[in-house]
């Protein structure tokens, strides 16, 4: 059982944000005890929720006079265990700081509390013409203080980049409650260090982000979306290759594979794709309506070079939210398949998909494992999708063998570990197959420049270190 706070800080706690926000029973706990990860559950001693930035302040104030960890946490849908109480943490949650604070349509601007939705700062901001480009796909979900977090991507950041493109200040809460703030409106980005690059995707183990400062873009004039159906994920792969040897820049290239095309399909969130497909490459093109229909011709034309045996396009927006579905939708399909799910997220040269691939379904055959791959193709980002049942001893210790072999797998031909979802508690131990001790301690010493007692986010990103005998 995790150790229970202590009475005179827990009414110190409720005297600062209310009872009803500081939540310490443990059926309400197991809420909180997993993120969108649930491979790994740790339940919180507590969870807080503040409304403001002072209230955000004040509790981190609290826990740090009693040298109690922190957990900043958002909606919960990251995929690394990076919003997991280790260590005896208490979980301080964003649902209460919702509010877009200031929207400036003139200089394309938006300050928001960093529990805002994703998608909700585009709905605010369309009247003025103007979106918020990064589109993770659990978008509807996902929250701005995550995103800033985990660096998130999405499938449109293949032009568009992910999100420390987008984000031009930060308020943070260190972990004694100081307010400092760093970037934002009448700074200059070209002087001094960039600490905004610093902490964007630095996943909560720095400070809390409590007040955000975001850019956003013209809505595009117009868009084409393409989806080619294809035999193998290897002929979408190489489609996937020949549209950008073309030297088109689509917005989007994303492919699912057939696993994750029957789970969707057998779902609600079912699109249409055709389950005995092997594999379904999504491609669109937005920006300038003059010369869209030109690129789309051509990226058709790759896809029936490299095998496509049909090749759809969107002749309006339904019909671009259908083709948009099977992908944007096939995490949460995967729970008709198995009840849990383990996301890798490497990333991989281009070049590098068609084999990657192979030796992924190679690897799933040996340790009898069914894997759903469903990734972002344009920049290589793999996520091999593991299904199995965590109350499965034997099944569980196959699926963490089979992780280690994909990660390594990755790394050998030139890739990374991750790409947009973090290290978290899960990848941790793989840090060493592409940093060296110099660097990770020279990681170490960054954080305890912002947090020296070493309890904001403990037991994330980083390996535990070494002890010389």
């Amino acid at each position: 059982m995790t150790e229970p706070l202590a009475p005179t800080l827990e009414r110190r706690l409720v005297e600062l944000v209310g009872r009803d926000h500081v939540i310490t029973e443990a059926d309400r706990l197991l809420v909180y005890e997993s993120d969108g990860l649930s491979a790994y559950r740790w339940p919180p001693r507590a969870v807080v929720l503040p409304a403001t930035t002072e209230e955000a302040a004040g509790v981190l104030r609290l826990l740090h006079g009693e040298g109690v960890p922190v957990v900043p946490r958002g909606a919960g849908t990251g995929l690394s265990g990076g919003a997991l109480a280790a260590e005896g943490a208490v979980i301080v949650g964003t649902a209460r700081m919702n509010r877009i604070l200031a929207l400036d349509p003139e200089n394309r601007v938006a300050r928001l509390q960093p529990g805002v939705q994703n998608t909700r700062l585009t709905d605010a901001a369309r009247p003025y013409g103007l979106y918020y480009a990064p589109d993770p796909s659990s978008q509807t979900a996902c929250t701005i203080g995550g995103n800033v977090a985990e660096n998130s991507g999405g499938p449109h950041c293949l032009k568009y980049g992910v999100t420390t493109r987008y984000i031009s200040g930060l308020t943070l809460a260190l972990a004694d409650g100081e307010l400092v703030k760093i970037g934002g409106a009448g700074t200059d980005p070209e002087a001094g260090y960039d600490l905004v690059g610093l902490v964007v995707g630095s996943e909560g183990c720095f400070a809390m982000a409590v007040e955000v400062e975001v850019r956003l873009l013209p809505l595009p004039e117009a868009v084409r979306t393409l989806l080619g159906i294809f035999a193998s994920v290897a002929d979408a792969a190489r489609a996937v290759t020949a549209i950008i040897r073309e030297g088109l820049l689509p917005a989007a290239m994303e492919i699912i594979d057939q696993n994750t095309i029957r789970a969707v399909e057998a779902s609600v969130y079912a699109a249409g794709y055709p389950t005995d497909a092997g594999a379904a490459l999504v491609v669109e093109f937005d920006g300038t309506d003059a010369g869209l229909d030109a690129d789309a011709r051509r990226a058709e034309a790759c896809c029936l070079s490299a095998g496509a045996r049909e090749v759809r396009r969107a002749r309006n927006a339904g019909e671009r939210l259908a083709l948009w579905q099977g992908r944007k939708k096939a995490f949460g399909a995967m729970g008709r398949v198995a009840p849990d799910l383990l996301v890798q997220d490497a990333t991989v040269p281009r070049t590098k998909l068609p084999e990657v691939l192979e030796r992924i379904g190679e690897i799933a055959k040996r340790y009898d494992l069914t894997i759903g791959n469903v990734f972002h193709a344009g920049d290589g980002n793999l996520h091999p999708n593991v299904l199995f049942d965590r109350r499965n001893t034997d099944e569980r210790e196959r699926v963490e063998a089979a992780s280690k072999e994909i990660m390594a797998l990755c790394v050998e031909v030139g890739g990374t570990i991750t790409g947009e979802h973090g290290v978290g508690v899960d990848k941790r131990k793989y840090m060493k197959l592409v940093y060296g001790p110099d660097e990770i301690d020279a990681m170490r010493d960054v954080k305890a420049v912002f947090d020296p007692r070493g309890l904001f986010n403990p037991g994330k990103v980083l390996p535990d270190a070494e002890v010389s005998a």
